[in-house]
């Protein structure tokens, strides 16, 4: 696995899976690898509902990727990560030791499997969260809450098209619960870098970016925009303690003197934020999510 980059078309036309496949397969030798499917949800807290509490609405995204689900927690009365040193500097000598961590932070992203799970424990607690679009429908019985949780707000169907050995090209139309769809997402990963930080203040990597570009196909009065997100806000997103398992420091095994010779045993050992394993698809969900929020789709 490797780094992405997002991209979304958002007038695609309904053929818009089969002009990408087209495009991939004629101008870029491509090669089909499969489907694309992933579903995706949001909730909403009434804890702001309930008298006598006066707390801020939270929301809660889930993303769906096979036997996985990623569920963003945001919460506006909670501290930033960067916001936590800040207040400790700016804490009068002697004092700083006696500023409390918070519990959680403003921004929280945790793997849940096997899908479902989370809804069937939002609904054994009887938690006070509802799906977006139904949460005008409060004051029902307990059994409808526990069907409002187990609904998906939108899907993403496509396809997965391999080009050469180096890159994945996913893509699929946005499908809303009704039917209507809502243009498409395209994702391209770069499977030999494990790592990339760019210089650029959104994020964008030219790499990728032009990848993309490539494969979109050209039409009239096409609406395509690139979902980036800067290297601050994946640490902030993702420095929790789930990110920490099972990485090594970010030392060279053995000497760490320059070598013309290598071994397997020299190569440098598994980073906090590399784009391997779950955490590439944690920092996919996350670009997804953020470009359909954008958009009022979530």
């Amino acid at each position: 696995m490797g780094i992405t980059g997002l991209a979304r078309w958002i007038n695609a036309p309904t053929t818009g899976v089969e002009q990408l496949r087209r495009n991939i397969i004629l101008n870029h030798q491509g090669v089909v690898r499969g489907k694309w499917q992933l579903s995706l949800g949001s909730y909403r807290s009434t804890m702001a509902t309930v008298p006598g509490v006066h707390i801020p609405e939270r929301a809660l995204f889930t993303t769906t990727m096979g036997d996985n689900v990623f569920a963003l927690l945001e919460d506006p009365a909670a501290p930033t990560r960067a916001e936590v040193p800040q207040e400790i500097r700016e804490a009068s000598p002697g004092h700083a030791s006696a500023i409390p961590a918070p519990s959680h932070y403003r921004n929280t992203l945790v793997t849940v499997s096997p899908p479902g799970a989370l809804e069937q424990l939002l609904s054994q607690l009887r938690a006070r969260w509802v799906p977006v679009r139904q949460a005008g429908q409060l004051g029902s019985q307990a059994s409808s809450q526990k069907a409002q949780l187990i609904s998906q707000q939108l899907t993403i169907e496509g396809l997965v098209c391999a080009i050469g050995t180096d890159w994945l090209v996913r893509f699929g139309h946005v499908i809303l619960a009704g039917g209507a769809v809502k243009g498409m997402l395209v994702e391209a990963e770069y499977l030999p870098l494990p790592v990339l930080h760019c210089d650029t203040i959104d994020g964008s990597s030219e790499l990728l970016s032009n990848l993309l570009a490539s494969v979109l196909p050209m039409v009239p009065d096409v609406k395509i925009v690139a979902v980036t997100v800067a290297d601050s806000v994946w640490d902030e997103v993702l420095g929790g303690p789930e990110d920490e398992e099972g990485v090594e420091a970010d030392t060279l095994n053995g000497d760490t003197d320059d070598d013309i010779y290598a071994s397997p045993d020299d190569l440098p050992a598994l980073r906090k934020g590399d784009w391997t394993g779950v955490n590439r698809d944690r920092r996919s969900a996350f670009s997804i999510v953020g470009a359909l929020k954008q958009e009022g789709l979530l």
